[in-house]
């Protein structure tokens, strides 16, 4: 039996359903990423320390249970957090390039960080995100807390 205790706090895979799967794969291909093999029509690409699953909207629904309309689209961000200030900036325009819709230009937040927000083709939002209170690992791990100087 798993006790609470035992569960790992983290998530392993962020599945993403898509109206096209080949216009979601072009898209984060466009951004530079890599795809790892997959196979059943689904397109994943390895992340540092998880997975990024894109699967057709209407077999997640299948999948799941339950018709596409019930599916709903969450108010949930997935976020990219920068190393640089100026890299925000950088990251929404090669977005936008690969065919993302910018919804906020970069900007500074009131907390003190640096971000703006992009919409992929299926419209899931991301966050791009400069955070100095936070900063990335040497292999770009992020933690809220941030990691040690290395």
């Amino acid at each position: 039996m798993i006790r609470k205790r035992d569960l790992d706090q983290r998530i392993s895979l962020i599945t993403l359903g898509v109206r096209d799967i080949a216009v979601s794969q072009a898209f984060y291909s466009a951004l530079g990423w890599e795809q790892a093999d997959a196979e059943g029509g689904i397109v994943v690409f390895d992340l540092i320390g998880q997975t990024l699953g894109l699967y057709p909207l209407q077999a997640l629904a299948d999948d799941i249970g339950l018709p596409v309309d019930h599916l709903g689209h969450g108010a949930q961000t997935l976020g990219y957090n920068c190393r640089r200030k100026d890299e925000v900036a950088e990251v929404l325009s090669a977005a936008e390039n690969a065919g993302a819709r910018i919804l906020k230009a970069a900007s500074d937040v009131f907390w003190g960080g640096h971000h703006g927000y992009f919409a992929d083709p299926d419209g899931h939002i991301w966050e791009v995100a400069f955070n100095p209170f936070s900063p990335l690992s040497d292999k770009g791990a992020f933690r809220w807390a941030g990691y040690p100087e290395q």
